[in-house]
């Protein structure tokens, strides 16, 4: 007990010693910030979040070197809707973005809502993105306020997705994405010029899919002794993870050599993460846990280390972190800063909403069918968690989280209030959808979602 009793003094006294530095002065004075998402990353196959198997040793010293949030839920889980809420600090139902194709409703639009390379840039920031693939790119808006936006693979963003004559989109994948190491080797040559404050997102792609694989013989040691092919691809993934891992190292390291790290803050998330196989289902874009937990790690120069937050928090939440740690003016938004938390204050919990507009989407896989055709919202508390099909309601489901993390007791029928309270959440005005997003007539924008597992 005594022991518990003085780490957590210490954890306060580290807090409130980097606090009062924050936003002092001019921009040469503010930290740097990096912000990674890992595409496709499940949480629970992290070392740093208890998977024995995990060769992640950049994010478990991450982790151990800073702040962990052990229940991190993302917005949505398709790559375009997620990353607008990390970058809008906004819901999909404010900030517009809801499908990965239609006529409208996939694109950020300038203008309409700051994001946060904008308002960094205001701040006196040096901004650049370095994206590993067509759904993280300048055709979803998610280039606005940036600087440099490098999506080298690509030489049309616009001419990159192709809608078929059912109306159907889709995108070659391996044609339109780039592995880690290619797209580090890009980041880390413009942080030759170490002129400072940055901010620089960083967003690789490689556990999606095996379009585009490791280099011989990395993944060899994770497949032996696979027998199935359900086995097989778990442990590719799992590859594919430490070789997003191996790479993200390889930045941190050139910040290090070059004397930048030591005051930058980094976060790294996901955009959603991966079925792999749990609820009969091997994808993303459905609202289970292991599709909407992310990881969520924060390291801050002179902040807190080897500390673990248990509270309910949500990607809407990084956007006024990471201005509130930079000392720059933070707009009325739904997401909170995590800071209040990091400083051990009390708080009400957070409430977390996520949605599938599944059936609204030209884009939406070939594969689907009931129960997850459907338009699908979720609300998540610290305790339960409802997800309506507002097509099915009849096959909605209720959750008592906290005693049942892996969604396998569906408990609607026995909490009719519950479910009646959590449905009210859901039916605040706006947060619906129910008009039909059609296909962009005459678009030659689509070939590349089919490839990455989209169709």
């Amino acid at each position: 007990m005594k022991q518990s009793i003085l780490l957590s003094f210490s954890v306060l006294v580290a807090c409130t010693a980097f606090f009062p530095s924050c936003g002092r002065g001019g921009a040469a004075d503010k930290p740097s910030i990096l912000l990674v998402t890992l595409d496709t990353t499940r949480a629970d196959r992290l070392g740093c979040y208890g998977f024995e198997g995990a060769k992640t040793p950049v994010l478990d010293a991450l982790a151990e070197e800073g702040i962990r949030f052990e229940t991190a839920l993302a917005q949505a889980a398709v790559t375009p809707v997620s990353i607008a809420s990390i970058m809008t600090g906004l819901y999909p139902f404010q900030h517009g973005v809801r499908v990965i194709h239609g006529s409208d409703c996939f694109s950020l639009k300038k203008g309409v809502c700051p994001t946060l390379a904008t308002m960094l840039k205001k701040q006196g920031y040096r901004t650049a993105a370095f994206v590993s693939a067509f759904t993280a790119s300048s055709y979803y808006g998610l280039h606005h306020g940036f600087d440099l936006f490098d999506e080298g693979f690509l030489d049309d963003s616009e001419a990159a997705m192709q809608v078929g004559a059912d109306g159907t989109a889709d995108w070659a994948a391996d044609e339109n994405q780039r592995r880690a190491d290619a797209t580090a080797d890009r980041a880390i040559a413009w942080f030759a010029d170490d002129s400072a404050p940055f901010f620089v997102w960083i967003h690789l792609f490689d556990p999606h899919d095996p379009c585009l694989t490791p280099p011989h013989g990395f993944c060899e040691p994770f497949l032996e002794g696979t027998v199935t092919s359900e086995q097989a691809t778990r442990a590719l993934y799992d590859a594919e993870v430490a070789f997003m891992d191996l790479n993200l190292g390889r930045v941190i390291s050139h910040l290090e050599k070059t004397g930048q790290y030591e005051d930058t803050m980094v976060v790294v998330s996901n955009d959603h993460g991966e079925g792999l196989g749990d609820h009969g289902w091997w994808y993303h874009r459905i609202l289970y846990q292991e599709q909407l937990r992310m990881p969520l790690i924060l390291r801050l120069p002179e902040g807190p280390g080897q500390m673990v937050v248990q509270e309910l928090v949500r990607s809407i939440d990084i956007v006024p972190t990471i201005l509130e740690f930079a000392g720059a003016k933070t707009p009325s938004l739904p997401g909170k800063s995590l800071m209040s938390l990091i400083r051990g204050e009390q708080e009400p919990g957070r409430i977390s909403y996520a949605d599938a507009l599944i059936t609204l989407d030209s884009n939406k896989p070939a594969h689907i069918e009931d129960p997850y055709n459907d338009l699908m919202y979720s609300v998540t508390t610290d305790s339960w968690k409802l997800i309506y099909r507002s097509m099915n309601p009849e096959r909605s489901e209720l959750y008592r989280i906290d005693e049942d993390p892996r969604e396998e007791r569906n408990v609607i029928s026995k909490f009719p209030e519950m479910r009646a309270r959590l449905l009210k959440l859901i039916q605040k005005p706006g947060i619906m959808i129910d008009q039909l997003i059609p296909p962009a007539s005459g678009s030659d924008a689509a070939k590349q979602l089919e490839d990455l597992g989209y169709l």
